[in-house]
């Protein structure tokens, strides 16, 4: 094993899709993984792999303060359909502690342009400064702004809201999905997109009601040590981790069950894969539609890599197709 501290493992080379192994060696490989490190801030600084897609062309881009938080707007071109645009809420991932309103603008612009939707950008503010439950109170807070001014700020159709998130991000989309139901007046949304979620907080490697947190342990980033010092800077108190608020796969059947239909994309070669399929299986007990595809000889980060590995573009070309098909059955 190469002594670059962040070398790809020997367990997990073989099984890696090859077009993955050389970008991670020329742009990770090198890289001090920020949970052997100290924290500081100055660990989100680190410049994002390359290999997105160039940000598309779209109508207009507004950023929008909210109390607490931030919102960017990518609004179509053109003339907005009576009813009004349909709107994608993204929620960027990056362990509830990294990640900022441009982390992957690349996808939420071509969502906006290819699915004629207004897709915004969620700024949560983040841990270990501001920890749970913060983020999950920005993104209701987004949602509520959404229903409630999208009609005024950015011509929205209110009653075609869809929620997406990425790993941390879709965590706080699955949430949302709940609490949405749980307000005094509740909010209706049509579709949840769901990428390498985080399902389970109180999940580990000894847990064998998710195998790939052992198989996948060492794996590239989400290594088995990567998500626990996510999940302890933004829940430092392990009495929160099977709250339904940070793991909604605790949430009652009663709620679950209310779940707009759900796509759920998930890596093979990551921690959170078990996670994320067990969720599906949990909400198509209950009734809901799901569709949960697993992306073969792929790490968690495939999302931002769409134009130099095929696996990524696969899978951002399928998300894309699933929320406009969500918006077109609404």
């Amino acid at each position: 094993m190469s002594d670059l501290p962040s070398a790809i493992h020997p367990d997990i080379l073989p099984r890696l899709d090859p077009e993955y192994v050389a970008i991670h060696n020329a742009h990770m490989a090198h890289r001090v993984p920020p949970h052997i490190i100290p924290w500081h801030p100055d660990i989100r600084k680190v410049p994002y792999i390359p290999g997105s897609s160039p940000v598309s062309t779209v109508g207009a881009v507004k950023d929008i303060s909210l109390q607490n938080c931030n919102i960017r707007a990518f609004i179509p071109e053109g003339t907005p359909p009576p009813e009004g645009w349909p709107v994608l809420l993204y929620i960027h991932g990056g362990g509830w502690t990294i990640g900022n309103i441009n982390s992957n603008s690349s996808f939420i612009s071509r969502q906006c342009k290819e699915n004629n939707c207004v897709a915004l950008a969620l700024d949560y503010r983040l841990a270990p400064e501001i920890p749970y439950p913060a983020a999950v109170e920005d993104t209701v807070d987004a949602v509520k702004f959404i229903y409630y001014n999208g009609k005024a700020e950015f011509n929205a159709n209110v009653n075609k809201i869809a929620v997406s998130g990425m790993s941390s991000g879709g965590n706080l989309a699955a949430i949302v999905c709940l609490k949405a139901q749980e307000l005094t007046n509740p909010i209706p949304i049509i579709f949840q997109l769901l990428i390498v979620p985080v399902i389970d907080n109180t999940a580990s490697a000894a847990d064998e009601r998710y195998p790939s947190w052992k198989e996948c342990q060492n794996t590239v980033w989400l290594s088995e040590g990567q998500m626990l010092w996510a999940r302890n800077n933004y829940l430092p108190d392990p009495a929160t981790w099977p709250e339904p608020d940070s793991s909604p796969i605790f949430a009652s059947d009663a709620l679950l069950a209310k779940v707009p239909p759900t796509y759920i994309g998930v890596c093979e070669l990551d921690v959170l894969r078990d996670e994320g399929i067990a969720y599906g299986k949990k909400l198509e007990s209950l009734g809901v539609k799901v569709e949960v595809k697993v992306y073969p000889r792929a790490p968690h980060l495939i999302l931002g890599l769409d134009a130099v590995l095929k696996v990524g573009k696969q899978l951002v070309d399928d998300a894309i197709k699933a929320v406009g098909d969500a918006f077109e059955a609404a």
